[in-house]
């Protein structure tokens, strides 16, 4: 609302000196009233691509909030086992030792499942709290023609930054060229920012075949353009060595139709995968509390 008073602000200041200043004043605020509607369209802009992100954001938490309602519904049901326990003991006084040692079992569970809740609310807060700072700030960091060959996305907890190939290498080639260096250069800053998470760079190919004498095939030439990328992030950018991993997939992994120019140079991409050092996470994703038999 302020940017709008502040154009309709601006505008009012030309209309009004149209009548007491020169034409080369004039021509000057017409200028300066040009460039607020171009800021206030950028920021309009950038306005929408930020709603978009927290959309897919709280998409891809379905699955870990299904897994808490799921805990949640298991909790209310041992809560109902328990008081059918203590009216039994209730009605028989003979079972009393017995039925003691099962409410006991009942009440561990019920302790061990509120303590796995709260565990599972607080490692989702951390990852959504962690993936959204690192994800804006990359794409803040990132010029407008950049975005427009670098793919940022959160998918299930991890941050997938994908870049086209020929913004990164030389045709044909795995060797970085200078535009590919100047933006892994701040996609490096921001891995270098937030030290707690593994770095997997992931090479991607078409199926046409590659002629050159010193590459065999696509696979060659994905995994070759992999370790470009994580030499280049570990040598030329200071990334710790210990957080990086190379990878090629080949032309086995497309995310488009090969059959036409558009799909293939879809296709040809290399991917910088984030992912958290949240092993207690992890682990609460892979199993629940134990219960007893």
């Amino acid at each position: 609302m302020k940017r709008n008073i502040l154009l309709l602000a601006a505008a009012g200041t030309l209309i009004a000196a149209t009548g007491c200043v020169s034409k080369k004043k004039f021509a000057d605020l017409e200028q300066r009233h040009s460039a607020l509607q171009t800021q206030y369209a950028d920021l309009q802009n950038a306005h929408q691509g930020t709603e978009v992100m927290l959309v897919e954001t709280r998409t891809e938490n379905k699955s870990l909030e299904q897994r808490l309602a799921d805990e949640q519904r298991r909790n209310a049901d041992l809560r109902r086992d328990l008081q059918t326990l203590q009216g039994s003991l209730d009605r028989s006084i003979a079972q009393n030792s017995q039925g003691n040692v099962n409410i006991s079992k009942l009440v561990d569970e019920i302790n061990a499942s509120n303590r796995y809740i709260k565990q599972l609310v607080e490692a989702k807060s951390k990852s959504d709290s962690l993936n959204m700072v690192l994800t804006n700030n990359l794409t803040r960091s990132l010029s407008r023609d950049e975005l427009q060959e670098v793919d940022v996305k959160v998918l299930k907890g991890v941050v997938y930054i994908s870049l086209a190939d020929n913004m990164l290498y030389k045709s044909g080639s795995y060797e970085i060229n200078e535009r590919g260096q100047l933006t892994l250069s701040k996609i490096a800053k921001i891995i270098k920012d937030y030290g707690e998470y593994d770095v997997l760079v992931e090479g991607n190919t078409d199926p046409v075949p590659i002629n050159r004498t010193n590459i065999r095939n696509n696979w060659d030439l994905s995994c070759l353009r992999a370790s470009s990328v994580v030499i280049a992030l570990q040598e030329m950018y200071g990334v710790d060595p210990t957080r990086l991993t190379a990878g090629g997939r080949g032309e086995y992994n497309p995310i488009a139709d090969n059959s036409s120019e558009l799909g293939r140079q879809r296709n040809r991409r290399t991917q910088i995968i984030v992912t958290p050092k949240l092993d207690q996470f992890l682990d609460l994703i892979d199993k629940a509390p134990e219960t007893g038999d």
